[in-house]
């Protein structure tokens, strides 16, 4: 999943290895450089903190899921497609679990790590063929964080290899969710009918009260003395 070929995939790498191996609010930069087998110099071209690489860890994420992420077939429900989706997410992140678990016992509320985790939300919606684009496609992306936050929480701490807990809950959260959106697309479906008659009815009355066109007012303009024809 990371380019061991280059600086950003190494250090990435070597930011999980030491988050699995010793508290995440101890490793610093410097360590981070010394295991990737790079200078400070090289991390501070590519990350400005240990957010940042935390930030282009999740887009990595994005991308592992997005490429193995199969084509919805036209007769699944957008649930189960969506199960599908989370449940291959959490297949990435087995392998760095342990370092999950100790950046989640020090999780700051940071707007750079905090913005890459909220844009993964309408990918993974895409990535089940479900619209993410819109008002609406907004609404579902910040739906969609917060039971993905649920859910991790739970998965961090599923140590069964069937992730049994895990499935449970996501299943159960989606069933919640996939009900909460159907009341909002009705309830954004009136809205939309309510505006468009409000529009349709402000047309009508605006032609009804339009000013009669004055008589002559179509005809050509006299032609001044001696202008040319």
């Amino acid at each position: 999943m990371l380019d061991q070929t280059t600086i950003r995939g190494r250090l990435i790498t070597a930011a999980m290895k030491l988050a699995g191996e010793c508290p995440w609010k101890d490793v610093t930069l410097a360590q981070i450089a010394e295991s990737a087998g790079v200078s400070l110099v090289d991390v501070r071209k590519e990350f400005a903190s240990k957010n940042e690489i935390l930030a282009a860890f999740v887009r990595s994420v994005d991308d592992a899921v997005l490429a193995r992420a199969p084509h919805r077939g036209g007769g699944q429900a957008a649930r189960d497609a969506l199960f599908e989706v989370i449940m291959s997410r959490f297949d990435v992140l087995a392998a760095y679990k342990p370092a999950l678990r100790s950046i989640a016992e020090t999780w700051s509320l940071d707007p750079t790590l905090a913005c890459a985790v909220g844009r993964s939300q309408p990918w993974m919606l895409r990535a089940a063929g479900i619209r993410a684009d819109g008002l609406d496609g907004q609404v579902r992306a910040l739906g969609l964080g917060a039971l993905y936050a649920s859910v991790y929480r739970t998965w961090l701490s599923d140590d069964d290899p069937g992730l049994a807990k895990t499935m449970a809950a996501l299943d159960q959260r989606l069933r919640r969710g996939e009900q909460a959106l159907q009341q909002m697309d009705s309830v954004f479906g009136k809205l939309c009918g309510f505006a468009k008659s409000c529009c349709d009815a402000a047309k009508k009355r605006s032609a009804r009260t339009a000013p009669a066109p004055q008589p002559g007012a179509d005809a050509a303009a006299p032609v001044p003395p001696g202008a040319p024809s």
